[in-house]
Protein backbone atom coordinates (compact mmCIF):
# COMPACT_ATOMS: atom_id res chain seq x y z
CA UNK A 1 0.00 0.00 0.00
CA UNK A 2 2.56 2.35 0.38
CA UNK A 3 3.74 1.79 -2.75
CA UNK A 4 -0.12 2.54 -4.20
CA UNK A 5 -0.03 5.58 -1.95
CA UNK A 6 3.40 7.50 -2.80
CA UNK A 7 2.47 6.54 -6.94
CA UNK A 8 -0.90 8.10 -6.10
CA UNK A 9 0.24 11.62 -4.05
CA UNK A 10 3.02 11.96 -7.70
CA UNK A 11 0.58 11.41 -10.15
CA UNK A 12 -2.84 12.96 -8.35
CA UNK A 13 -1.35 15.42 -5.67
CA UNK A 14 2.00 15.91 -6.64
CA UNK A 15 1.46 19.82 -5.52
CA UNK A 16 1.90 18.32 -1.54
CA UNK A 17 5.34 18.57 -1.82
CA UNK A 18 7.17 20.65 -0.02
CA UNK A 19 3.75 22.16 1.07
CA UNK A 20 3.29 22.52 5.22
CA UNK A 21 -0.12 20.02 5.44
CA UNK A 22 -2.16 19.46 8.63
CA UNK A 23 -3.41 15.99 9.41
CA UNK A 24 -6.25 15.36 11.14
CA UNK A 25 -5.98 12.23 13.39
CA UNK A 26 -8.87 10.81 15.62
CA UNK A 27 -7.14 7.38 16.63
CA UNK A 28 -9.22 5.13 14.14
CA UNK A 29 -7.17 2.98 11.98
CA UNK A 30 -7.53 5.34 8.88
CA UNK A 31 -6.20 8.49 10.11
CA UNK A 32 -3.45 6.80 12.14
CA UNK A 33 -2.72 4.68 9.37
CA UNK A 34 -2.97 7.92 7.39
CA UNK A 35 -0.08 9.35 9.18
CA UNK A 36 2.54 6.95 8.67
CA UNK A 37 1.82 6.32 5.18
CA UNK A 38 2.34 10.46 5.01
CA UNK A 39 5.44 10.11 7.32
CA UNK A 40 7.00 7.37 4.72
CA UNK A 41 6.03 9.26 1.61
CA UNK A 42 8.22 12.21 3.54
CA UNK A 43 5.30 14.61 3.59
CA UNK A 44 6.20 17.71 5.42
CA UNK A 45 2.76 17.34 7.98
CA UNK A 46 1.69 18.12 11.58
CA UNK A 47 -1.51 16.32 13.91
CA UNK A 48 -4.15 17.81 14.89
CA UNK A 49 -6.68 16.13 17.40
CA UNK A 50 -10.03 17.09 18.47
CA UNK A 51 -11.70 15.33 22.03
CA UNK A 52 -15.18 16.21 21.39
CA UNK A 53 -15.56 15.01 25.21
CA UNK A 54 -18.56 12.27 24.05
CA UNK A 55 -16.82 9.24 25.59
CA UNK A 56 -15.75 10.28 29.07
CA UNK A 57 -12.29 8.85 29.42
CA UNK A 58 -12.44 6.76 26.60
CA UNK A 59 -11.76 10.08 24.70
CA UNK A 60 -8.93 11.63 27.08
CA UNK A 61 -7.29 7.91 25.95
CA UNK A 62 -7.94 8.65 22.24
CA UNK A 63 -6.07 11.76 22.77
CA UNK A 64 -3.35 10.56 25.47
CA UNK A 65 -2.60 7.94 22.48
CA UNK A 66 -2.15 10.46 19.36
CA UNK A 67 -0.06 12.43 21.32
CA UNK A 68 2.07 9.46 21.78
CA UNK A 69 2.15 8.67 18.14
CA UNK A 70 3.08 12.38 17.33
CA UNK A 71 5.42 11.71 19.50
CA UNK A 72 7.19 8.71 17.74
CA UNK A 73 6.39 10.33 14.50
CA UNK A 74 8.59 12.83 15.49
CA UNK A 75 5.74 15.78 14.34
CA UNK A 76 4.11 18.57 15.60
CA UNK A 77 0.78 18.26 17.54
CA UNK A 78 -1.92 20.63 17.98
CA UNK A 79 -5.19 19.44 20.30
CA UNK A 80 -8.17 21.10 21.20
CA UNK A 81 -11.07 19.89 23.68
CA UNK A 82 -14.76 20.52 22.94
CA UNK A 83 -17.95 20.69 24.57
CA UNK A 84 -19.88 19.42 21.72
CA UNK A 85 -23.30 18.51 23.65
CA UNK A 86 -23.32 22.30 24.91
CA UNK A 87 -22.61 23.45 21.28
CA UNK A 88 -24.85 21.00 19.60
CA UNK A 89 -28.00 21.84 21.97
CA UNK A 90 -27.25 25.94 21.53
CA UNK A 91 -26.88 25.42 17.56
CA UNK A 92 -30.09 23.22 17.85
CA UNK A 93 -28.56 20.67 15.84
CA UNK A 94 -27.20 16.88 15.86
CA UNK A 95 -24.55 15.68 17.95
CA UNK A 96 -22.38 14.87 14.40
CA UNK A 97 -23.28 17.82 13.31
CA UNK A 98 -21.64 19.97 16.11
CA UNK A 99 -18.92 17.96 15.45
CA UNK A 100 -18.72 18.41 11.98
CA UNK A 101 -18.99 22.25 12.62
CA UNK A 102 -16.51 22.19 15.22
CA UNK A 103 -13.92 20.55 13.80
CA UNK A 104 -13.78 22.09 10.62
CA UNK A 105 -13.60 25.60 12.03
CA UNK A 106 -10.98 24.99 14.22
CA UNK A 107 -8.89 23.09 11.09
CA UNK A 108 -9.71 26.49 9.49
CA UNK A 109 -8.68 28.60 12.10
CA UNK A 110 -4.96 26.90 12.28
CA UNK A 111 -4.47 27.03 8.67
CA UNK A 112 -5.07 30.83 8.85
CA UNK A 113 -3.42 31.44 11.90
CA UNK A 114 -0.07 28.74 11.24
CA UNK A 115 0.01 28.73 7.49
CA UNK A 116 -1.00 25.25 6.63
CA UNK A 117 -1.56 24.57 2.99
CA UNK A 118 -3.71 21.66 3.14
CA UNK A 119 -5.71 19.78 5.65
CA UNK A 120 -5.55 15.81 4.86
CA UNK A 121 -8.68 13.64 6.22
CA UNK A 122 -8.33 10.20 6.27
CA UNK A 123 -12.04 9.46 4.28
CA UNK A 124 -11.51 5.61 2.48
CA UNK A 125 -14.19 4.21 -0.23
CA UNK A 126 -16.13 3.04 2.09
CA UNK A 127 -16.80 6.06 3.68
CA UNK A 128 -17.55 7.01 0.61
CA UNK A 129 -20.01 4.15 -0.47
CA UNK A 130 -21.89 5.49 3.04
CA UNK A 131 -21.96 8.81 2.26
CA UNK A 132 -23.67 7.81 -1.21
CA UNK A 133 -26.06 5.53 0.51
CA UNK A 134 -27.17 8.05 3.49
CA UNK A 135 -27.43 11.03 0.32
CA UNK A 136 -29.81 8.63 -1.63
CA UNK A 137 -31.61 7.60 1.50
CA UNK A 138 -32.54 11.36 2.29
CA UNK A 139 -32.89 12.71 -1.18
CA UNK A 140 -30.56 14.31 -3.21
CA UNK A 141 -29.45 16.01 -6.34
CA UNK A 142 -26.69 14.50 -8.61
CA UNK A 143 -24.28 16.46 -6.51
CA UNK A 144 -24.69 14.31 -3.81
CA UNK A 145 -24.62 11.21 -5.53
CA UNK A 146 -21.38 12.21 -6.76
CA UNK A 147 -19.95 11.31 -3.38
CA UNK A 148 -17.07 13.03 -1.23
CA UNK A 149 -14.55 14.92 -3.15
CA UNK A 150 -10.76 14.04 -3.04
CA UNK A 151 -9.81 17.66 -3.42
CA UNK A 152 -12.54 20.25 -2.40
CA UNK A 153 -10.04 23.71 -2.17
CA UNK A 154 -7.34 23.01 0.96
CA UNK A 155 -9.35 20.04 2.13
CA UNK A 156 -7.57 17.14 0.45
CA UNK A 157 -8.79 13.56 1.08
CA UNK A 158 -5.95 10.86 -0.63
CA UNK A 159 -7.04 7.72 0.87
CA UNK A 160 -10.50 7.73 -1.15
CA UNK A 161 -9.12 4.79 -3.62
CA UNK A 162 -8.43 2.57 -0.75
CA UNK A 163 -11.19 0.49 1.22
CA UNK A 164 -11.15 0.32 4.74
CA UNK A 165 -9.89 -3.92 4.45
CA UNK A 166 -6.89 -2.31 2.51
CA UNK A 167 -5.95 -0.07 5.55
CA UNK A 168 -6.91 -2.28 7.68
CA UNK A 169 -4.18 -4.95 6.33
CA UNK A 170 -1.86 -2.21 6.25
CA UNK A 171 -1.99 -0.98 9.23
CA UNK A 172 -1.40 -5.32 10.68
CA UNK A 173 0.73 -6.11 8.16
CA UNK A 174 3.19 -2.99 9.76
CA UNK A 175 2.45 -3.92 13.35
CA UNK A 176 0.59 -0.31 13.65
CA UNK A 177 -1.93 -0.32 16.80
CA UNK A 178 -4.69 2.34 16.90
CA UNK A 179 -7.89 2.74 18.47
CA UNK A 180 -11.43 2.01 18.07
CA UNK A 181 -14.15 3.95 18.60
CA UNK A 182 -16.83 2.28 20.52
CA UNK A 183 -19.80 4.45 19.48
CA UNK A 184 -18.63 3.16 16.25
CA UNK A 185 -20.68 -0.41 17.03
CA UNK A 186 -23.73 1.41 17.69
CA UNK A 187 -26.71 1.30 15.22
CA UNK A 188 -28.61 4.13 16.35
CA UNK A 189 -26.57 6.57 14.14
CA UNK A 190 -27.58 6.50 10.04
CA UNK A 191 -24.05 5.66 9.08
CA UNK A 192 -23.41 3.07 11.50
CA UNK A 193 -26.66 0.93 10.41
CA UNK A 194 -25.35 1.41 6.79
CA UNK A 195 -21.86 0.15 7.27
CA UNK A 196 -22.69 -2.74 9.64
CA UNK A 197 -26.14 -3.74 8.23
CA UNK A 198 -26.51 -2.24 5.10
CA UNK A 199 -23.31 -2.75 3.06
CA UNK A 200 -22.53 -6.26 4.44
CA UNK A 201 -26.01 -7.07 2.80
CA UNK A 202 -25.07 -5.30 -0.50
CA UNK A 203 -21.70 -7.42 -0.45
CA UNK A 204 -23.17 -10.86 -0.36
CA UNK A 205 -25.00 -9.75 -3.72
CA UNK A 206 -22.15 -8.45 -5.37
CA UNK A 207 -19.15 -9.24 -3.71
CA UNK A 208 -17.09 -6.50 -6.12
CA UNK A 209 -19.61 -3.91 -4.51
CA UNK A 210 -16.84 -1.11 -4.10
CA UNK A 211 -15.09 -1.73 -7.60
CA UNK A 212 -18.69 -1.40 -9.66
CA UNK A 213 -19.85 1.47 -6.87
CA UNK A 214 -16.35 3.30 -7.68
CA UNK A 215 -17.22 3.09 -11.72
CA UNK A 216 -20.87 4.41 -11.09
CA UNK A 217 -19.24 7.20 -9.23
CA UNK A 218 -17.10 8.14 -12.36
CA UNK A 219 -20.32 8.38 -14.52
CA UNK A 220 -22.02 10.26 -12.27
CA UNK A 221 -18.78 12.67 -11.62
CA UNK A 222 -18.95 12.79 -15.52
CA UNK A 223 -22.36 13.45 -15.90
CA UNK A 224 -21.81 16.36 -12.72
CA UNK A 225 -19.23 17.98 -14.85
CA UNK A 226 -21.60 17.88 -17.62
CA UNK A 227 -24.54 19.59 -16.42
CA UNK A 228 -21.96 22.25 -15.00
CA UNK A 229 -20.93 22.69 -18.44
CA UNK A 230 -24.43 23.27 -19.33
CA UNK A 231 -25.47 25.37 -16.54
CA UNK A 232 -22.79 27.93 -17.12
CA UNK A 233 -23.85 28.68 -20.54
CA UNK A 234 -27.48 29.05 -19.53
CA UNK A 235 -26.72 31.04 -15.93
CA UNK A 236 -26.56 34.33 -17.74
CA UNK A 237 -29.46 34.38 -19.65
CA UNK A 238 -31.68 33.25 -16.75
CA UNK A 239 -30.82 35.29 -13.82
CA UNK A 240 -29.95 38.42 -13.53
CA UNK A 241 -28.41 40.38 -10.10
CA UNK A 242 -30.79 42.79 -8.85
CA UNK A 243 -30.61 45.31 -6.38
CA UNK A 244 -32.56 43.05 -4.14
CA UNK A 245 -31.48 39.69 -5.01
CA UNK A 246 -31.73 37.90 -8.32
CA UNK A 247 -34.40 37.94 -11.23
CA UNK A 248 -35.38 34.32 -13.06
CA UNK A 249 -36.58 35.30 -16.92
CA UNK A 250 -39.67 33.47 -16.57
CA UNK A 251 -40.22 33.13 -20.78
CA UNK A 252 -36.55 32.07 -21.18
CA UNK A 253 -36.67 29.31 -18.61
CA UNK A 254 -39.99 28.40 -20.59
CA UNK A 255 -38.59 28.08 -23.89
CA UNK A 256 -35.86 25.79 -22.68
CA UNK A 257 -35.83 22.09 -22.07
CA UNK A 258 -36.32 20.38 -18.58
CA UNK A 259 -37.03 23.15 -17.12
CA UNK A 260 -37.75 21.90 -13.52
CA UNK A 261 -34.09 20.42 -13.37
CA UNK A 262 -32.94 23.61 -14.70
CA UNK A 263 -34.59 25.74 -11.65
CA UNK A 264 -33.07 23.47 -9.34
CA UNK A 265 -30.16 24.20 -10.60
CA UNK A 266 -30.23 27.72 -10.27
CA UNK A 267 -31.66 27.68 -7.03
CA UNK A 268 -30.62 24.75 -5.34
CA UNK A 269 -27.47 26.45 -2.81
CA UNK A 270 -30.62 28.74 -1.18
CA UNK A 271 -32.32 26.02 0.15
CA UNK A 272 -35.90 25.11 -1.15
CA UNK A 273 -36.87 21.86 -0.98
CA UNK A 274 -40.43 22.19 -2.45
CA UNK A 275 -39.28 21.71 -5.80
CA UNK A 276 -42.98 21.20 -7.60
CA UNK A 277 -44.04 24.47 -5.83
CA UNK A 278 -41.04 26.21 -7.56
CA UNK A 279 -41.92 24.65 -11.18
CA UNK A 280 -45.54 26.04 -10.44
CA UNK A 281 -44.80 29.54 -9.91
CA UNK A 282 -43.86 30.06 -13.73
CA UNK A 283 -47.75 29.51 -14.37
CA UNK A 284 -49.01 31.26 -10.96
CA UNK A 285 -51.03 34.57 -10.17
CA UNK A 286 -48.10 37.56 -9.69
CA UNK A 287 -47.86 37.69 -6.26
CA UNK A 288 -47.46 33.86 -5.48
CA UNK A 289 -44.81 32.83 -3.18
CA UNK A 290 -42.44 30.27 -2.11
CA UNK A 291 -40.03 30.22 0.90
CA UNK A 292 -37.11 28.32 2.11
CA UNK A 293 -35.57 28.92 5.35
CA UNK A 294 -34.19 32.51 4.44
CA UNK A 295 -35.31 33.13 0.90
CA UNK A 296 -38.33 33.74 -1.12
CA UNK A 297 -39.38 33.40 -4.69
CA UNK A 298 -42.05 35.51 -5.99
CA UNK A 299 -43.97 35.79 -8.80
CA UNK A 300 -43.77 39.11 -10.87
CA UNK A 301 -45.10 39.00 -13.98
CA UNK A 302 -42.52 38.05 -16.47
CA UNK A 303 -39.64 36.70 -13.99
CA UNK A 304 -39.47 35.37 -10.35
CA UNK A 305 -37.87 37.49 -7.83
CA UNK A 306 -35.10 35.54 -5.33
CA UNK A 307 -34.48 37.75 -2.30
CA UNK A 308 -33.45 37.37 0.90
CA UNK A 309 -36.74 37.30 3.58
CA UNK A 310 -37.08 40.38 5.45
CA UNK A 311 -38.00 40.18 8.68
CA UNK A 312 -39.92 42.71 10.08
CA UNK A 313 -38.39 46.33 10.95
CA UNK A 314 -40.19 48.62 13.31
CA UNK A 315 -37.07 50.80 13.99
CA UNK A 316 -37.60 54.77 13.11
CA UNK A 317 -34.97 56.78 12.90
CA UNK A 318 -34.66 60.45 13.51
CA UNK A 319 -33.61 63.38 11.96
CA UNK A 320 -31.86 66.37 14.12
CA UNK A 321 -33.04 70.09 13.04
CA UNK A 322 -29.66 71.37 11.66
CA UNK A 323 -28.08 68.15 10.40
CA UNK A 324 -26.15 68.39 7.70
CA UNK A 325 -25.82 64.44 6.85
CA UNK A 326 -26.80 61.31 8.08
CA UNK A 327 -26.13 57.74 7.07
CA UNK A 328 -28.79 55.40 7.36
CA UNK A 329 -29.88 51.87 6.39
CA UNK A 330 -30.88 53.08 2.47
CA UNK A 331 -27.80 54.85 2.31
CA UNK A 332 -26.79 58.67 2.97
CA UNK A 333 -29.24 61.73 3.17
CA UNK A 334 -28.19 65.30 2.99
CA UNK A 335 -29.67 68.83 3.35
CA UNK A 336 -28.45 71.59 2.18
CA UNK A 337 -29.99 75.25 2.16
CA UNK A 338 -29.69 77.24 -1.62
CA UNK A 339 -30.84 79.84 -2.77
CA UNK A 340 -32.68 77.79 -6.20
CA UNK A 341 -34.59 75.22 -7.25
CA UNK A 342 -32.20 73.13 -9.93
CA UNK A 343 -35.33 72.20 -13.04
CA UNK A 344 -33.59 69.32 -13.63
CA UNK A 345 -35.63 65.90 -13.00
CA UNK A 346 -33.94 64.10 -10.18
CA UNK A 347 -35.49 61.17 -8.03
CA UNK A 348 -32.61 61.06 -5.65
CA UNK A 349 -33.30 65.00 -4.31
CA UNK A 350 -36.22 67.10 -3.56
CA UNK A 351 -36.60 70.78 -2.76
CA UNK A 352 -38.94 71.39 0.02
CA UNK A 353 -39.75 74.69 2.20
CA UNK A 354 -37.81 74.36 5.07
CA UNK A 355 -40.08 76.55 7.43
CA UNK A 356 -42.96 73.67 7.01
CA UNK A 357 -41.05 70.82 8.13
CA UNK A 358 -41.68 69.92 11.94
CA UNK A 359 -38.30 68.54 13.74
CA UNK A 360 -37.33 66.02 14.48
CA UNK A 361 -37.70 64.17 10.72
CA UNK A 362 -38.26 60.71 11.33
CA UNK A 363 -37.35 57.99 8.35
CA UNK A 364 -39.24 54.49 8.51
CA UNK A 365 -40.46 52.29 6.20
CA UNK A 366 -44.01 51.95 4.90
CA UNK A 367 -47.21 51.10 5.93
CA UNK A 368 -50.27 49.74 5.57
CA UNK A 369 -52.83 53.05 5.24
CA UNK A 370 -49.78 55.22 4.90
CA UNK A 371 -50.97 57.90 2.07
CA UNK A 372 -49.47 61.07 0.72
CA UNK A 373 -49.93 63.93 -1.60
CA UNK A 374 -48.07 63.31 -4.77
CA UNK A 375 -45.98 66.44 -6.07
CA UNK A 376 -47.76 67.69 -9.28
CA UNK A 377 -51.53 66.30 -8.17
CA UNK A 378 -54.01 67.30 -6.22
CA UNK A 379 -55.84 65.05 -4.06
CA UNK A 380 -53.99 62.43 -1.50
CA UNK A 381 -53.12 59.02 -2.69
CA UNK A 382 -52.23 55.85 -1.13
CA UNK A 383 -48.43 54.64 -0.33
CA UNK A 384 -50.17 50.94 -1.75
CA UNK A 385 -51.84 52.62 -4.95
CA UNK A 386 -48.59 54.78 -5.38
CA UNK A 387 -46.66 51.42 -5.76
CA UNK A 388 -49.07 50.02 -7.94
CA UNK A 389 -49.48 52.49 -10.61
CA UNK A 390 -45.71 52.64 -10.29
CA UNK A 391 -45.71 48.46 -11.10
CA UNK A 392 -43.20 48.09 -7.91
CA UNK A 393 -42.49 44.62 -7.42
CA UNK A 394 -42.78 43.18 -3.64
CA UNK A 395 -39.27 43.38 -2.75
CA UNK A 396 -38.90 47.20 -4.18
CA UNK A 397 -41.64 48.01 -1.73
CA UNK A 398 -40.60 46.78 0.94
CA UNK A 399 -37.30 48.39 0.59
CA UNK A 400 -39.15 51.63 -0.01
CA UNK A 401 -38.33 54.25 2.39
CA UNK A 402 -40.58 57.62 4.01
CA UNK A 403 -39.03 60.98 5.19
CA UNK A 404 -41.73 62.16 7.41
CA UNK A 405 -42.82 65.30 9.28
CA UNK A 406 -44.88 64.51 12.21
CA UNK A 407 -47.66 62.21 10.88
CA UNK A 408 -47.21 63.80 7.49
CA UNK A 409 -44.98 62.11 4.44
CA UNK A 410 -42.32 64.70 2.98
CA UNK A 411 -41.06 61.95 0.82
CA UNK A 412 -41.14 58.84 -0.83
CA UNK A 413 -37.65 58.70 -0.75
CA UNK A 414 -36.27 58.10 -4.31
CA UNK A 415 -39.28 58.15 -6.24
CA UNK A 416 -41.62 61.01 -5.49
CA UNK A 417 -41.94 64.31 -3.07
CA UNK A 418 -45.03 65.25 -1.54
CA UNK A 419 -46.75 68.65 -2.68
CA UNK A 420 -47.74 69.94 0.54
CA UNK A 421 -44.18 70.56 1.05
CA UNK A 422 -43.27 72.53 -2.45
CA UNK A 423 -41.28 75.51 -2.73
CA UNK A 424 -43.90 78.32 -3.70
CA UNK A 425 -43.28 82.00 -4.29
CA UNK A 426 -43.74 82.92 -0.74
CA UNK A 427 -40.93 80.12 0.53
CA UNK A 428 -38.12 82.26 2.36
CA UNK A 429 -36.13 79.24 3.06
CA UNK A 430 -35.11 76.58 0.44
CA UNK A 431 -34.18 72.96 1.88
CA UNK A 432 -32.16 70.34 -0.60
CA UNK A 433 -32.75 66.80 0.10
CA UNK A 434 -30.83 64.05 -1.40
CA UNK A 435 -29.93 60.44 -0.60
CA UNK A 436 -27.01 58.76 -1.82
CA UNK A 437 -28.45 55.25 -2.63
Amino acid sequence: MEKAFRNLIKSRFPYLGGKKLLLAVSGGVDSIALAYLCKNAKLDFSIAHCNFNLRGEESDADEDFVIELADELEVEIFTQNFDTEAFAEEARISIQMAARELRYNWFDELSRTLGFDYVLLAHHANDNLETFLINMVRGTGLEGLSGIHAEKETLIRPLLDFSRKEIENYAEQNQIKWREDSSNSSTKYLRNKIRHEIVPALEELNPQLLQGFKQTQSYLKESEALVEDYMSLIYPKAIQKNQFGYELDINFLKKIPNTKAVLYQLLKTFGFTEWNDVYNLLEAQPGKMVFSEEYRLVKDRGKLLLTEINHPEDKLYQIAEGEEMVMLPMGRIAFAEVDKIEKDQEYSRIFVDARKLQFPLTVRKWQVGDFFCPFGMKGRKKISDFFKDKKMSLPEKENTWLLCSGENIVWVIGHRADDRYKVTSETAKILKISCSF
